[in-house]
């Protein structure tokens, strides 16, 4: 499962929150947030930012305080920056401890850990989450994220185990229609593998010259053809098919010798 499927996996799960949550921008609330909350729903995260800290700088424990850090935190969450808005649910969980956001803070510090590539931190909130409150409504968002850990990590028997009882206990879910066609996640296929990253250019050219040398070296090298945002696109140079994590980091620890930039997918 690659890096920008998992981002994309994230983002349905979140969507799933703020439904449950019913971020609603004509409630009342002593805390006047309805344009940090309009920001957000529009997706302009940068503009949430700026009018939620300014919110937060003047005021105290106001009634609806702990929704303004929650909204917060998820546009630091959306906006790609991992340890404010780990910063932000941590304050949730710390100075509101009745705070009906508890368990939505704990899903989102989850999030924060896992894009910042902490699985085990990510894993430990999850668990925290479902061990307190065994009948959390959140539970199928517990279950899809500890299954995709479990893939991150390597652990293929914890993905799939937490996938089929995401499937088989909420078979109408978002998570469980999203990932029940995918064969790497569901296991019906052997095409699940590890590989190593050792570049990524704009320029295929680059790309090219670059799996050229490492092909001449001996190495399995190949080129990943990736559509960012708009019309822009990513060569992503890789190395190897590798069944098992112990592999593929050995062959990064030899990459890393002779002087490559590495990263392990996935």
């Amino acid at each position: 499962m690659n890096i920008k499927f998992a981002k994309l996996a994230i983002g349905y799960s979140l969507l799933s929150v703020y439904c449950c949550l019913g971020l609603n921008v004509s409630n009342a609330y002593a805390l006047n947030l309805d344009k940090l909350k309009i920001y957000f729903l529009q997706g302009d995260y940068k503009s949430a930012i700026i009018e939620g800290e300014k919110i937060i700088s003047g005021t105290g424990q106001s009634y609806g305080a702990d929704e303004l850090y929650y909204i917060l935190g998820l546009s630091y969450l959306k906006d790609e920056n991992f340890l404010r808005a780990s910063d932000i649910f941590e304050i949730i969980l710390k100075e509101f401890k009745e705070s009906k956001f508890k368990e939505q803070a704990k899903l989102g510090l989850s999030d924060a850990y896992f894009l910042k590539g902490d699985f085990d931190k990510a894993q430990g909130y999850l668990l925290d989450l479902i061990n307190t409150n065994p009948d959390t409504k959140f539970k199928a968002q517990v279950f899809y994220r500890l299954s995709q850990i479990g893939f991150k990590k390597g652990d293929t028997q914890q993905g799939r185990e937490y996938l089929e009882r995401l499937k088989r206990e909420f078979p109408l879910n978002t998570e469980a229609r999203v990932y029940q066609d995918i064969p790497v996640l569901t296991g019906t296929s052997s095409d699940f593998y590890y590989t190593v990253q050792v570049g990524s250019f704009s320029n295929s050219a680059n790309a090219k010259v670059l799996t050229e040398k490492l092909i001449q070296k001996g190495y399995p090298a190949t080129i990943e053809e990736v559509n960012l945002d708009g019309e822009e696109k990513s060569y992503r140079v890789r190395v190897g098919r590798l069944p098992t994590r112990t592999e593929a980091i050995n062959l990064e620890n030899k990459l890393i010798q002779e002087g490559y930039p590495t990263k392990i997918f996935p």
